[in-house]
């Protein structure tokens, strides 16, 4: 098993789930109408085929969590081999997602998360994106700049939440350096973290299509993270002045 196979140890997850959900509950939301609209951003080099399914699942479970609440719109992006990036529609039913995530197959190539966040601004140039989730293991390129990117996106209201599979401590540094300069958060897993990044990415969902109002409302009736959400929430007091709930 090499260093980066190792599983992700429980008091270190527990305390990256808390810090994670922590800064959750401190994000300003925007007043605005209509679906919220969430860019799911996957590796898919080779490493990552053997989650590739789990990742399929809990996507469409973020669609139903945030139905009954305006709705959600996702698009999916990814990278694999060599320089291909593939980016779908703005959908907004999970049946349309999981096919275009079924019809792939991960190969190995190198990291392309730079163009994640460049499309990323792109897509907020055009119009809404109210957050993005990224699930990957690795990172091979220019840490600076990926973090610059990171910053950028969150001067325009654009947080990023990063999914590290496997714990490779370069990734982990720059990933979580990503996500603290752009306003979202890092979190860590592994498959016997499965059950919490289920609930933390159906929170983002819930987040995405309703705003911090609605993630504390979801909160109340969740277990697991969705209630942790819930404590931090109310440990910190009512929404930063400018910073009002969806409407």
């Amino acid at each position: 098993m090499t260093q980066s196979d190792k599983p992700v140890p429980s008091a270190r997850r527990r305390a990256d789930v808390d810090a994670f959900i922590g800064a959750m509950a401190r994000l300003p939301t925007p007043r605005v109408t209509g679906r919220g609209r969430l860019l799911f951003a996957i590796d898919a080099t080779a490493s990552r085929q053997p989650t590739w399914d789990r990742a399929c699942r809990l996507q469409a479970e973020m669609f139903l969590v945030a139905r009954d609440l305006g709705g959600l719109e996702v698009q999916l992006a990814y990278y694999r081999s060599f320089a291909e990036f593939e980016v779908t529609r703005w959908v907004a039913e999970p049946e349309a997602l999981v096919r275009a995530m079924t019809a792939v197959r991960c190969l190995g190539g190198e990291t392309q998360i730079s163009r994640i966040l460049a499309h990323a601004r792109a897509e907020r140039a055009r119009g809404r994106v109210d957050a993005i989730v990224f699930v990957g293991d690795c990172m091979e390129e220019d840490a600076d700049r990926l973090c610059r990117a990171a910053g950028e996106l969150g001067l325009l209201g654009v947080p990023l939440f990063i999914f590290h599979e496997g714990g490779e401590t370069v990734a982990a540094a720059t990933f979580r350096q990503m996500a603290k300069a752009s306003g979202g958060a890092y979190c860590p897993f592994d498959a016997a973290s499965a059950d919490q990044l289920r609930d933390l990415l159906r929170a983002i969902a819930v987040y995405a299509a309703g705003g911090r109002a609605a993630l504390e409302s979801h909160a109340r009736g969740a277990a697991g993270a969705a209630s942790t959400v819930l404590a931090q929430l109310r440990r910190l007091g009512p929404p930063r002045e400018g910073s009002p709930d969806r409407r």
